[in-house]
C-alpha cells in the first residue's frame, strides 16, 4: 500500500495529513475552512484516495498560511507515498463539467515542480473563502510533490462550480497518473529511468 503520514508544525500552522494512494475515497477533514474541506472532499472522492487532513492555523489573521501549508503537507505526503514511481502511468488528465462550468487538469509526475494555473473566477470569494488561495494550495502541492500541473478553468458563471470542477478534475487526473500500468513490468516511465 502506498501510504504516508506527515506532520508539519510551524509558528503559523500545525498540519497533519494521512494519505493512501490505493484507497477507496475514505476521508476526514478538520481545517477550520468549510469550503476548503468541501474541495478536499472532491480530491478524495474522485481520486479514490484515502485522505485525512487536520489543521490548526492562524485563521484570526486570514486563511492564507493554513491553505498554503495544507497544500505543502499534502504534497509532502504524496511524494512519500508515491515512492520511486515504478510501474505507474505517470501522466493524468481529466475534463470535468458541473452545469455551466468546465475545467481541465493535466499532470505529470515528472519529479519537476511546475504550475500553470489559468482560472479567472467570476467572483473573488465563495462564502468567506478567498479564491486567490486556490492557486496557493496548488503551488504548495506541486512544490513539494514534485509534480508538473496544468489547471485550466475553461468556462463558468458560478465561482463555486468553477472551483468544484477544478478539484474534481484534479482528483481524477491524479487517479489516472498514480495507477499501476500492468504492462510496464514495474519499470519507471522515463528514458532517464528515474523520476
Amino acid at each position: 500500500m502506498r501510504k504516508a503520514e506527515i506532520s508539519r508544525n510551524t509558528a503559523e500552522t500545525q498540519i497533519s495529513v494521512a494519505l493512501n494512494l490505493d484507497g477507496h475515497g475514505e476521508r476526514s477533514f478538520e481545517t477550520g475552512l468549510p469550503f476548503l474541506d468541501h474541495m478536499l472532499d472532491q480530491i478524495a472522492r474522485h481520486g479514490m484516495v484515502d485522505l485525512r487532513v487536520k489543521a490548526i492555523g492562524d485563521l484570526h489573521i486570514d486563511a492564507h498560511h493554513t491553505v498554503e501549508d495544507i497544500g505543502i503537507t499534502i504534497g509532502q505526503a504524496f511524494a512519500q507515498a508515491i515512492g520511486d514511481k515504478s510501474g505507474i502511468y505517470r501522466y493524468g488528465h481529466a475534463y470535468v463539467p458541473l452545469d455551466e462550468a468546465l475545467s481541465r487538469v493535466v499532470l505529470d509526475l515528472s519529479g519537476r515542480p511546475g504550475l500553470e494555473f489559468h482560472c479567472k473566477f467570476v467572483r473573488g470569494v465563495v462564502g468567506n473563502f478567498d479564491l486567490d488561495l486556490i492557486h496557493e494550495f496548488f503551488q504548495g502541492f506541486v512544490n513539494h510533490a514534485m509534480v508538473t500541473l496544468h489547471v485550466d478553468n475553461l468556462r463558468g458563471e458560478n465561482a463555486h462550480h468553477q472551483c468544484e470542477t477544478i478539484f474534481k478534475a484534479f482528483g481524477r487526473a491524479l487517479r489516472m497518473a498514480v495507477s499501476l500500468d500492468d504492462r510496464s513490468s514495474g519499470r519507471i516511465p522515463s528514458t532517464k529511468e528515474v523520476l
